[in-house]
């Protein structure tokens, strides 16, 4: 079988024929050009408007990398013609295996950009022996064509947190899609202040309002004040997820201070090793944590008082009744400032301030979780982690659209990867 052969069977094109394969030898590295030639009596094609025209002569030879077969670099051969076109004037040829000035095939750039999904850019770029630049710009036109043509319809439910991408406060303001339909990343912004959440609502506002019925998120006053204004018709949830983080923060530094206190005034370092202890849940302790938590009870410690008030705060979520939750709500409250925890009483001012939204769990039924957006800001950590740090904006806003966005391809009679 000829290598035209199977060029004809995986990547065919109209009007254009391949003509001739021949090796050739750059220095130590192997590589195939292939010849293309246009088919006779064809018409080209303007590279503008993509209308027929007449040929005016031809450009320069030109080299087109596209997918390497066996390891071996492989080059399509071709010498655009000039079109004269009746609207656009005099234009180089539109052909269908490349855009523009593009010297990497469309295939070759969607080939990259998929395995730059498994691996990092700059492991990608060696296998492949391309460059870094190369990945970058095949995935970043992956990317935006997927935007371009991805289902923009029936967002229900959005989340919205922000991650520290870089060292300095540098932060990614985040909004997911976590309604039933799908998980996705719908945008990506610059910082965590209002202006950031409000390009998210200036861009998506007009799509999203007829269907949006719920918006979950965390704490953060700036987010906050935009989804009052800018989403005030959906439910705005502050999750089971967030409220618990923070109880579990409380506890933790209740047990700081308590450890130096204790250190201070000569006693045993009773709380050594009891951090997770405190902070797991009882059915995911190991059982050294579920000896040592049984050793703390017997003390009368305030970090085993700030456990106990959590543990009692988890009856909050089996209510199923928006009352009777309320009154709980204000109940424990009232506890935890009397509590002379001062951690803990932060945590139950916070809850009062903010006790619309954390009732706003029970009207969704508690369908609506930022679990889930937790679960994808740790595969943002992670593909942060995998491209050994981006250095610039650009990079990591297209390298976060491309794990997470699910973003559409185009259909293709062979998927080389």
């Amino acid at each position: 079988m000829q290598l035209k052969t199977i060029l004809n069977h995986v990547q065919k094109h109209k009007s254009f024929v391949y003509d001739e394969a021949r090796f050739v030898q750059d220095g130590d590295r192997q590589q195939i050009e292939v010849t293309i030639r246009a088919r006779k009596n064809g018409q080209p094609l303007c590279g503008e408007c993509r209308q027929p025209g007449t040929c005016y002569g031809r450009l320069e030879l030109r080299r087109y990398e596209f997918v390497p077969l066996w390891g071996i670099a492989v080059f399509f051969m071709y010498a655009r013609r000039r079109v004269k076109c009746p609207e656009c004037g005099v234009k180089a040829e539109w052909v269908p295996w490349a855009e523009g000035k593009q010297t990497l095939t469309k295939t070759y750039r969607w080939f990259l950009a998929r395995w730059a999904r498994r691996l990092s850019w700059k492991e990608v770029a060696e296998v492949f022996g391309t460059t870094w630049d190369h990945v970058f710009r095949s995935v970043r036109y992956a990317v935006m064509w997927g935007i371009v043509h991805r289902d923009e319809s029936g967002v229900e439910a959005i989340g919205v947190d922000e991650v520290q991408w870089q060292k300095g406060h540098k932060y990614l303001t985040l909004v997911y899609q976590i309604d039933a339909r799908m998980k996705r990343l719908l945008w990506v912004g610059r910082d965590r202040t209002e202006r950031s959440l409000s390009r998210f609502f200036d861009l998506w506002g007009k799509t999203i309002e007829p269907t949006l019925s719920f918006v979950c998120s965390d704490m953060w006053q700036p987010y906050l004040n935009v989804i009052a204004q800018r989403a005030s018709k959906a439910v705005h949830i502050l999750d089971r997820f967030h409220i618990m983080k923070k109880m579990n923060e409380a506890i933790d530094q209740v047990r700081r201070e308590e450890v130096r206190r204790l250190e201070a005034d000569g006693y045993e370092p009773i709380l050594k090793h009891s951090r997770w202890a405190l902070l797991k849940n009882p059915e995911n302790r190991t059982r050294q944590q579920t000896v040592k938590m049984r050793e703390l009870l017997e003390y009368n410690l305030k970090s085993v008082r700030a456990h106990l008030m959590r543990e009692d705060f988890q009856r909050f979520w089996e209510y199923k009744s928006v009352g009777w939750a309320k009154k709980f709500l204000h109940e424990w409250c009232t506890r935890a400032m009397r509590s002379r925890l001062e951690p803990m009483k932060k945590v139950a001012r916070s809850l009062r301030n903010h006790q619309a939204e954390i009732l706003n769990w029970f009207r969704a039924n508690g369908t609506i979780s930022a679990g889930i957006v937790e679960g994808m800001n740790n595969k943002v950590k992670l593909t942060t982690r995998k491209s050994y740090g981006f250095r610039t904006y650009e990079a990591i806003e297209i390298a976060l659209y491309h794990n997470l966005g699910r973003l559409p391809e185009p259909e293709t009679n062979h998927r080389f990867c």
